[in-house]
């Protein structure tokens, strides 16, 4: 079978390639996948640089998380699926519900990842797909979707009619928690450095959008503006928490995520101020894609994908996804 792999020591996605390996087969407890489609996310890219979790590989590692397909086989002991179910990979395999399992996650060089023509994964690290999606748009969800997911919903203070979101920028996780956000009956703020993309946001349904280059106070605008926000999905991390923070409604809540912007020292004052809360997210459990899956279903909810290429063009895809035009989320597709 065909992967795309990243050598030992890899600095940097340009040196991914693709490869001619073994089909692996299942073992008792396991279940081989017939992968049809995989979405990239910003760890991705943290991974092919050295930047991840335990620093550069250590061995040539087939990446990515996110992907969706059919069951080509089971092994023994196997009784949730059959063959030719749709299925979508689980960020962590062996956190199934409960409270936060850590784990080696798919592809970060120690977990397995599924950016190949089969992929064979631990029951527990399989989840049947949204019925009402096709295999591109399952792919978003396994990271950034579950991510935006647990941001909202889990917790101790989940999102409500009425509520207003606040997320920043126009990746993936933020895409999908504007849709999320909406389908509670939320209102949504979203920011981002480029007026076109600010425009598309809107017509995705956001209420209200602030250009976070020209308006470099953005926290205090928010609040100023628009009452504050109740939640806030903090994609950015130190860089970008003290805004966040400053854009807080009394009682809000920040979930935060933090990748993108990872160096600064926020003030934590303006948690204070606002009787706020800021909540770790490391994406979700298994049965959190579930219920996931079944709002999608429940609420019409389609992935933003920015734009969708071809498994040949997996390297052409990470390209996209590094460059300004990347827009939601991007999609590698096996014909």
């Amino acid at each position: 079978m065909r992967a795309w792999m990243l050598p030992a020591n890899s600095d940097s996605y340009k040196q991914i390639a693709l490869h001619q390996v073994e089909q692996p087969s299942p073992g008792p407890g396991e279940v081989l996948i017939r992968m049809k489609a995989w979405s990239l996310n910003y760890r991705d890219f943290m991974i092919a640089s050295g930047h991840y979790f335990g620093g550069k590989l250590t061995r040539e590692t087939i990446p990515l998380s996110d992907g969706a397909g059919e069951v080509a086989a089971v092994g023994q002991g196997v009784t949730r699926f059959k063959e030719g179910d749709r299925v979508q990979s689980a960020f962590f395999s062996h956190w199934e519900e409960g409270p936060p399992r850590q784990s080696p996650a798919l592809g970060d060089g120690q977990a397995p990842g599924v950016l190949a023509e089969y992929v064979v994964l631990p029951e527990s690290g399989v989840v049947p797909m949204a019925k009402s999606l096709d295999f591109g748009e399952a792919a978003c969800l396994p990271c950034a979707g579950v991510t935006a997911w647990n941001a909202l919903v889990e917790g101790p203070r989940p999102v409500k009619a009425g509520d207003k979101v606040l997320v920043l920028g126009t990746g993936g996780v933020s895409m999908i928690a504007l849709q999320i956000a909406r389908a509670c009956g939320a209102e949504v703020i979203a920011t981002s450095s480029s007026d076109a993309k600010l425009e598309k946001v809107k017509l995705l349904g956001a209420s209200h959008t602030v250009n976070y280059k020209s308006t470099p106070e953005w926290g205090a605008y928010v609040k100023e503006h628009f009452g504050g926000a109740d939640k806030v999905v903090e994609v950015g991390g130190a860089g970008t928490a003290e805004q966040s923070m400053n854009a807080l409604a009394m009682e809000g809540e920040i979930g935060f995520i933090g990748v993108l912007s990872p160096e600064g020292g926020p003030n934590p004052r303006g948690l204070m101020m606002s009787a706020g809360l800021m909540r770790g997210i490391f994406v979700g459990s298994s049965a959190m894609a579930k219920r996931l899956n079944a709002a999608v279903d429940a609420n019409g909810i389609t992935p933003v994908i920015g734009k969708r290429f071809s498994f040949e063009e997996a390297d052409k895809a990470y390209a996209h996804a590094d460059s300004n035009d990347s827009f939601g989320k991007t999609v590698i597709e096996l014909a």
